[in-house]
């Protein structure tokens, strides 16, 4: 390799990375989102903005293997038996949205003056989702094991599988004199291979990873791990595309059969960093791929077209979701996230300009208002957080408190609440929980045979139908800082006889409920399973269990201490006076006075 060309490598690695840098980071501090930051960054390194790149797709062939490692991380968390129990989603819900949508869009590009073959394989080129970006969002919000996101993720499988057929119908629609080669044989041949593909990488999922994998870890060899993971991913990828089928599909199947495996987080852990910066790649690439010329000269054309077909595939998407059931809320969430086209569309645009079906103009703008729906998608989802409904709370399965009376009142059934609850039924105390998370109160009755009311702690009313004044303690227990304050306000105010027993964040929240007199007793959450640390680590240090029992209870007095003078006001004189205290141990045990952390 020339000087030269190095170093125009090296120049194009730097800006790629630059790009993402600084532009991402911007982006989320804005509230854009990640996504819309690799777009934009993509644009303006591109051909159409500084030109530090020509060939924009080129890297998008590489960065598809972004896609292609996110969906192996997806099927990782799908077992076998859960992505079955997904079969009416991928199949039924999946079918019925793919096809409405392909019908209406096909009307949209018949109504701009479209012969049908064009408009068909321009509606099925946007029907295709974008997996990239709905995942991503999805990944973002934490939504993607959620219930609405697992629907999501099945429309999207079968969307996948659609670009197969849809390859074979622009091959038996194409002019006769361009498509005299494919006969029908061929296409039967074409089938043939799929299915051979199909079956190989089950066959090897079932019978040949999991001793693979076994081998090499026995091997010892970190490195080699990680290059048996890329491995798998990018050979069965690259033997679905050797089948006609997709990659990205491939791997999915990839990570279901390794979904069971013993190695399943560790493959997920190695997987991760290629993932993550090859998607980024991948949006990048598109953002570069959008012709600024082709949209500038029709311009027209690519706005109505952009518009009219996000807002009918929306529309669809919307109608299809109320139709299977869906409430108005989820089926919103899933026209906004699913309304663009996606980068399947430009495989399927390639394989029909090839064929004779669309020409190179066609192939231009249709391209053009895919990315563009792309680049917009991100924006109508912040537009929709931002200003559209808030979606209703079911109270389904939701009984609010009334008329209670027990002997302690818990405030938050969450982690702590759970736990701190235990004692006093243990003890066959009454006990009333209420809650203002109508899921945690559904949770709570299906998994752990637990009634919980609904209410919020804060309000008077609430407090009295709960019975607060007639019990002997309430545990606040929310996982909320300003929260747990001001229920513990209106609680000492409702019920100034009653003993309160505030969770606290932290130190600091703690002084504060203590300054303000709001509770009886104040009980830091990370507190005492620190001083439980620290007891087992004087233990490892060869302390005997009545010594580190003695130094935990010196620690606790002088952090009392502290405590007391950080409530008065000194908080300088508290720390002064634990770290002297450490100091007096440390000395005392042989530690001297200078080592370690007193150096």
């Amino acid at each position: 390799m020339s000087a030269e060309g190095s170093t125009r490598d090296l120049i194009e690695a730097v800006s790629l990375l630059g790009a993402a840098v600084v532009a991402v980071p911007l982006f989320k501090k804005i509230g854009l989102g990640s996504v819309l930051g690799y777009l934009a960054a993509g644009l303006a390194i591109g051909p159409f903005g500084l030109r530090l790149f020509t060939e924009p797709q080129a890297i998008l062939h590489v960065a598809e293997l972004g896609v292609v490692m996110f969906l192996f991380v997806i099927g990782l968390e799908m077992q076998p038996s859960h992505l079955w129990g997904l079969r009416r989603q991928i199949f039924g819900l999946g079918s019925l949205q793919c096809l409405v949508c392909g019908l209406l869009l096909t009307a949209v590009g018949m109504s701009f003056g479209f012969p049908l073959a064009v408009s068909f394989v321009s509606a099925m080129g946007f029907v295709l989702t974008s997996t990239a970006i709905v995942m991503q969002l999805l990944g973002e919000r934490g939504d993607i094991a959620a219930p609405r996101g697992q629907r999501m993720v099945s429309i999207l499988l079968f969307e996948d599988l659609l670009i197969v057929p849809l390859l074979a119908i622009v091959s038996f629609i194409a002019p006769p004199a361009l498509d005299a080669a494919a006969a029908a044989p061929s296409r039967w041949g074409v089938i043939a291979l799929g299915l051979g593909a199909l079956a190989a990488l089950v066959a090897a999922g079932v019978w040949l990873l999991n001793p693979f994998f076994r081998v090499l870890a026995n091997a010892k060899a970190r490195e080699v791990m990680t290059a048996a993971a890329l491995l798998v991913v990018l050979g069965a990828a690259l033997l679905m595309q050797l089948g006609g089928l997709s990659m990205a599909m491939g791997a999915f199947l990839a990570g279901v059969l390794l979904s069971e495996s013993t190695f399943r987080h560790q493959l997920e852990a190695d997987i991760e960093p290629f993932r993550g910066l090859l998607l980024g790649l991948f949006f990048l690439g598109v953002g570069m791929s959008l012709d600024l010329a082709v949209v500038a000269s029709n311009w027209p054309l690519i706005v109505a077209g952009v518009l009219a077909m996000m807002a009918t595939k929306a529309l669809c998407i919307y109608g299809v979701a109320r139709l299977a059931r869906s409430s108005h809320a989820d089926a919103l969430d899933r026209a906004v996230l699913m309304a663009q086209g996606g980068e399947f569309a430009f495989v399927l645009f390639a394989a029909a300009l090839g064929k004779g079906v669309i020409d190179a103009t066609v192939n231009a703008n249709m391209t053009a208002i895919v990315v563009l729906s792309m680049v917009l998608t991100p924006l109508v989802v912040l537009a929709h957080r931002r200003f559209g409904p808030r979606p209703a709370m079911s109270m389904d399965g939701v009984e609010a408190v009334h008329d209670q009376r027990a002997s302690v009142l818990v405030i938050g059934f969450g982690r702590v609440g759970q736990i701190a609850s235990q004692g006093v039924l243990a003890r066959g105390a009454s006990l009333t929980v209420i809650d203002n998370d109508t899921q945690v109160i559904r949770d709570a009755q299906e998994y752990l045979g637990f009634k919980v009311y609904y209410g919020d702690g804060g309000r008077p009313d609430v407090l009295r139908a709960a019975g607060a004044r007639h019990a002997n303690a309430i545990l606040v227990c929310v996982d909320d800082k300003a929260a747990a304050t001001r229920i513990a306000h209106s609680v000492r105010a409702e019920c100034p006889h009653v003993r309160v027993i505030v969770r606290a964040f932290d130190r600091e929240h703690a002084v504060e409920l203590a300054k303000t007199d709001a509770a009886d007793i104040v009980v830091r959450e990370t507190f005492e399973s620190a001083m439980k640390m620290s007891h087992e680590a004087m233990l490892a240090t060869g302390a005997t269990v009545d010594e580190a029992d003695a130094v935990a209870s010196d620690l606790r007095r002088l952090d009392g201490e502290r405590f007391d003078l950080e409530v008065a006001g000194d908080a300088f004189a508290g720390r002064a006076l634990l770290l002297a205290g450490l100091r007096t141990r440390h000395a005392k045990h042989g530690g001297g006075t200078t080592g370690g952390p007193f150096a």
